[in-house]
């Protein structure tokens, strides 16, 4: 992949940029007159306060034609290149500019139905997931079934024109506030019937009678995660997105575009930056940690690693160039980049020492207790879009093509 950018991708950081140098200081102003998002320890991106601040920007970044950025014109995107979408994400890193919501929507439900839905499924559903009027979720796990995902229970049976769902989904990140969701449902119950060949793929309302989530507060003390129950829930025949019984390897393509997400690694950078600036603050033996050597040297290998896990999602950006889906390589990639996220919040604790254990509203707390709230949220990190120890064994059996083990 030739990475050197075009004449129109040029034009189209420049233009990127005077925009973000434009509207930035507003962003900035806001971010100082709300302060920190729902002024309590734990409140985070949850709060109220916060979500509308989202939503304000997720408004200026569509109406300026910076969402969907590579996503056909037909479906409200701007039908750019998927490199402009690469550059999307550099320039927001750098500029230190959140996202806007709906990032499950764009990332994983959008891209799978333009893959695999029908014509009135992308015409219904991805103008809504761009302009940010409808929020989607992923009702995947299940108490049983979260790394062994083809142990997965809940049941769709057919009733007339629509399927009745009953079952229990878990992890369900912002189902509390989600319009719809991507759900994986077994369709098939005869017991000779290979279990990956059992399933389908759903799209359902959330707002649909039967529906209910109840949040699962984390050790951050925000609740970014749902518990859901689909008791008798009817979704349509017409919301089946692909063939019936086909929809594991549906969800495969899913978490493929999940785990090929350069954003990451991209964002890894944006927090080195940050542990730079702390490495500035903090001393130790009358100089700051910035001239201590084996911190120095730490914080070069971060940014080699993060490199390496940019350059990786842009290579599995290969397939897609093709017009293919991501492949079981971009697992690689992932995996690096939760991992590596772990290892800079562990060094951002010990640079702070004793201070490591202030958090927010502390008016001791490095950073308003920034650091703190990232270091616990990073600990789910490596659970997070399938375990470490599943996209290894996807690394060795489907990238590598070594054998499955058996006892």
């Amino acid at each position: 992949m030739d990475f050197s950018l075009s004449p129109q991708e040029e034009a189209f950081r420049k233009e990127l940029c005077d925009w973000l140098d434009k509207n930035t200081p507003e962003l900035r102003q806001r971010m100082r007159r709300q302060g920190p998002p729902g002024g309590a320890p734990g409140a985070g991106e949850e709060s109220p306060e916060a979500q509308e601040f989202t939503r304000w920007w997720h408004k200026k970044l569509y109406d300026a034609g910076y969402v969907g950025i590579a996503w056909p014109k037909e479906y409200g995107g701007r039908g750019a290149t998927i490199m402009e979408q690469v550059i999307f994400n550099e320039e927001m890193a750098k500029h230190r500019a959140p996202g806007g919501v709906g990032g499950l929507g764009i990332g994983w439900a959008g891209p799978t139905i333009m893959a695999a839905g029908t014509e009135e499924q992308k015409k219904r559903f991805l103008p809504k997931i761009l302009s940010g009027e409808e929020v989607w979720c992923q009702a995947f796990s299940e108490p049983e079934a979260g790394s062994d995902l083809a142990n997965s229970q809940t049941r769709a049976v057919e009733d007339g024109d629509d399927y009745v769902v009953n079952g229990q989904k878990v992890w369900t990140t912002g189902g509390m506030r989600a319009d719809w969701a991507i759900l994986l449902a077994k369709t098939e119950f005869d017991p000779s019937v290979p279990r990956h060949r059992t399933f389908s793929y759903f799209l359902m309302d959330m707002h649909s009678p039967g529906v209910t989530v109840r949040p699962l507060r984390e050790m951050t003390g925000a609740a970014a995660f749902g518990e859901t129950f689909l008791d008798n829930v009817r979704i349509p025949k017409n919301l089946m997105v692909g063939q019936k019984n086909n929809g594991w390897y549906i969800s495969m393509g899913t978490l493929e575009f999940e785990r090929s997400n350069s954003s990451s690694a991209i964002q890894h950078l944006t927090t080195i930056s940050n542990l730079i600036e702390l490495t500035h603050k903090m001393e130790r033996n009358g100089q700051p940690l910035s001239k201590d050597p084996v911190t120095r040297q730490k914080i070069a290998q971060f940014y080699i690693e993060a490199n390496v896990g940019k350059y990786i999602g842009l290579r599995a950006l290969t397939r897609q160039l093709r017009g293919q889906t991501p492949g079981p390589e971009s697992s690689v990639g992932s995996l690096l980049a939760m991992e590596l996220g772990q290892r800079i919040e562990d060094l951002a604790m010990y640079l702070q020492g004793p201070y490591s254990q202030l958090v927010r509203g502390s008016k001791y707390a490095i950073d308003n207790g920034a650091w703190q709230r990232s270091f616990l949220a990073s600990r789910g990190r490596t659970i997070m879009t399938g375990t470490s120890e599943i996209k290894r064994n996807i690394i060795a059996q489907r990238t590598l093509g070594l054998p499955r083990y058996t006892e």
